[in-house]
């Protein structure tokens, strides 16, 4: 399998890449949780194409796409200068999103898609994501040097979730 994590940019390509690794990963990650019709809902109303292409072309957001074999499998969304409550004043934070397909979450693409993201964010002091309890990711940034800062809600379905925290620049 080859595999390639890139910088990608809000085009109608990468947000169609995009939008078929989000319809699958809230399914994936809510079925348990919500009905199908509720994610149905969700999917329907509030994945818009247009809203993504103008949030990605925001020069403080950045999205790395994976691939495999040429094939979507994952992302991650760079937020820069999002800050969650808990992050001390006069700290650059940044807020991320980490999301694998399920099929594909192995150790090799975990690595990919972390060590690309990582890269990205070397100006910050403050890498945070607000990540679903039961996601299977949380323990590979946990292991990955994340700390959960406190207990929260996340998702389109407000599950509970935690803040974790990678202090990247101590200062």
């Amino acid at each position: 399998m080859d595999i390639i994590s890139k910088f990608t940019v809000g085009s109608e390509e990468g947000i169609s890449d995009l939008i078929a690794i989000i319809d699958s990963s809230v399914y994936a990650l809510h079925k348990e949780f919500v009905t199908e019709e509720e994610i149905k809902k969700y999917i329907h109303n509030e994945i818009d194409p247009r809203k993504m292409i103008n949030d990605l072309n925001d020069l403080s957001n950045q999205l790395i796409m994976m691939y495999a074999d040429q094939k979507p499998i994952g992302f991650s969304i760079i937020k820069s200068g999002s800050v969650h409550p808990g992050i001390p004043g006069g700290k650059r934070a940044t807020e991320i999103s980490f999301v694998i397909l399920s099929e594909f979450d192995l150790p090799e693409t975990r690595q990919s898609l972390w060590k690309k993201c990582r890269s990205a964010v070397s100006f910050t002091d403050i890498i945070w994501i607000n990540i679903l309890d039961h996601d299977p990711l949380a323990d590979f940034l946990k292991e990955s040097g994340f700390i959960a800062v406190s207990s929260s809600k996340a998702g389109p379905f407000q599950l509970p979730s935690h803040i974790l925290e990678l202090e990247i620049n101590k200062g």
